[in-house]
């Protein structure tokens, strides 16, 4: 959205970056900048950096990187506008309205009008069945074969869709709603033999919500033999199914501990109905990281309650794997001799449940349970197998109590000698690509002569950035031109712009000029660069110089080789030259 620079600056200066990040996720400070693990990626060394001084975040990690209302966009999936909004309420400035660009505008109102068709779909759904006369094969499925009550049906806004493969299209066009929006929002197809026909019908139908409740998909059972099963909406600009889980909205309240994560949303409305309302469901897809994250916005504790049949259990291990790297709790809840937790309520009730929960094994020892099985226990060679893939499990333990713990459990259970357990997890080397890779290590990199070109001008632009003196020192040596990489330049064309202008630069307003979210991380990288550690004084003068040296020097020679003027050419050469006795004391 277009809002005045103005505006958008007061918003921006009324929430400090770190207060604003540091209520979503737990930042500690590490000397002029703080810092945590990045919430975007998993990793177990913290690589995300927040500054104070320049009101900007970046990720040696992953790359992400931005202003505050950048951090919201991605963390909590806002829009510019929604974002503006938050920030605005949260500052108490009151925003205008309407300043939006046409074309910001025409995306805004297509999102919100996406979000119209589905919150119209979803109430067509539910009319049809709780007032109608066809609704009655899916009331017989959630009453009688679920068990849902009508109270259930309510909250969760469950409907049918009819027989007729044109229902609620009819309906979506009576009430005004364009072919393309109808297909842009997942729930009609257009074919020249058929024309326009529903995705959804002759199936239970389940809305999906945003985190804030509102209707951005469905999920629809059939009824009868057709195939899948299982339906969900395609993926639109208001639904990634990777970046939302169904009924989220409702157990990020929840009073109860932890989460409770279910294969399905069958499962999970049942659970709701018990009394468990912090169970929730991935959607259509394997659990993901981005998921994972969602959750440990509220809870880094897990229970993980996928189905006891083969694809269930590895499924559970998926998630347990998911979730450790996400340092977070899982424990796995035993439902035997039941499939899954609806099973499990209607045979044995809500209280034998809880007790299950309360006796979720951690997943670690679920992961070891199938493995005993995986080996002959009273075959040496099998055995020793076995020992061996155990202790790669808890190798990556660094808690010593904690170890110690595992060490004593597993031991005692599978009758292995404490100490030859501990000196297996001791001998027990691990290769982990992604602790190990160099772009996780700022200081490790393998770097091109254009890439040294490149790194030592996005070095003398962060530096600028951080000692804004550095603008008028350098005033008759650097130019703009003197940073040739074409992204670098746009940054410090906007930079020495703001300077002229105002005496002071602020990199989270130069990073509003850029649009798209990927530009704003690359901006913020170019004024987060890790800058080498140094002593104060002379070796601070000599580091600096160097690199003033070595963007001019690369500045020269780009200009030595376009251009064919003999005269220019003797210039440049003697510009060159006078390099070797340039000193710039800081």
């Amino acid at each position: 959205m277009f809002y005045s620079e103005e505006l958008v600056e007061e918003i921006r200066e009324k929430n400090d970056i770190v207060d604003v990040i540091g209520s979503f996720v737990g930042l500690k400070r590490a000397g002029n900048s703080y810092m945590c693990c990045c919430p975007f990626h998993n990793e177990k060394t913290p690589s995300f950096h927040v500054s104070r001084t320049k009101q900007i975040y970046h990720c040696f990690g992953c790359g992400v990187g931005g202003n505050v209302i950048t951090f919201l966009m991605q963390y909590e999936n806002y829009t510019f506008a929604e974002a503006l909004k938050y920030l605005a309420d949260r500052a108490g400035i009151p925003l205008p309205e309407n300043e939006m660009s046409p074309e910001q505008k025409k995306v805004e109102n297509r999102r919100e009008l996406l979000r119209e068709v589905s919150k119209s779909a979803a109430a067509y759904y539910h009319y049809i069945l709780t007032k109608t006369e066809n609704g009655i094969k899916g009331r017989d499925y959630f009453m009688e074969k679920r068990g849902f009550t009508e109270e259930t049906i309510a909250n969760f806004g469950l409907g049918y869709a009819d027989k007729y493969s044109d229902g609620l299209y009819k309906y979506l066009k009576s009430r005004g709603y364009s072919d393309d929006l109808m297909r842009d929002s997942g729930l009609v197809n257009f074919t020249e033999k058929y024309g326009a026909q529903d995705i959804f019908w002759n199936r239970v139908m389940v809305p999906i919500t945003d985190i804030g409740g509102k209707v951005i998909a469905f999920g629809g059972r059939v009824l009868g033999d057709a195939k899948p099963k299982y339906l969900n909406t395609k993926e639109t600009d208001i639904f990634n199914k990777r970046r939302n889980l169904f009924a989220m909205n409702i157990a990020k309240r929840s009073r109860r501990r932890g989460i409770i994560l279910c294969e399905g949303y069958m499962d999970v409305i049942s659970m709701h109905q018990a009394g468990f309302d912090n169970a929730v469901a991935s959607l259509g897809t394997a659990f993901t990281e981005e998921q994972a994250l969602i959750i440990k916005r509220y809870t880094s504790e897990v229970y993980l309650a996928y189905d006891s049949d083969g694809a269930g259990r590895q499924a559970t291990l998926k998630a347990i794997e998911i979730l450790r790297n996400a340092d977070m709790t899982q424990r796995v809840i035993d439902m035997s001799p039941y499939k899954d937790p609806d099973e499990f309520i209607k045979a044995l009730g809500a209280e034998e449940y809880e007790q299950r929960i309360k006796d979720a094994k951690p997943g670690l020892l679920f992961e070891t349970e199938l493995l005993a099985k995986e080996y002959k226990q009273n075959d040496p060679e099998e055995r020793t197998e076995f020992i061996g893939r155990v202790a790669r499990l808890l190798k990556p333990i660094e808690d010593p109590v904690r170890m110690n713990s595992y060490i004593e459990i597993i031991s005692n259970k599978y009758q292995i000698e404490k100490e030859y357990l501990r000196g297996a997890v001791d001998t027990t080397v691990l290769v982990d690509s992604r602790d190990s890779s160099p772009v996780n290590d700022p200081g490790v990199r393998d770097i091109s002569p254009d890439g040294a070109a490149v790194e030592s001008q996005k070095l003398l632009l962060t530096w600028m950035v951080n000692e804004p003196e550095l603008f008028k020192k350098l005033e008759n040596v650097i130019s703009v031109e003197d940073f040739t990489d074409d992204n670098i330049n746009a940054v410090a064309k906007l930079l020495y712009e703001q300077y002229e202008k105002q005496g002071k630069v602020s990199p989270a307003a130069i990073i509003d000029r850029f649009e798209s979210l990927e530009s704003q991380q690359v901006v913020a990288a170019i004024m987060n660069t890790e800058l080498p550690r140094m002593l104060d004084g002379n070796e601070k003068n000599k580091a600096f110089t160097e690199i003033v040296k070595r963007v001019k020097s690369n500045s020269i020679e780009s200009a030595l080789k376009n251009n064919k003027d003999p005269q220019k050419l003797m210039d440049l050469i003697q510009r060159k030259k006078s390099l070797d006795r340039l000193e710039v004391k800081i």
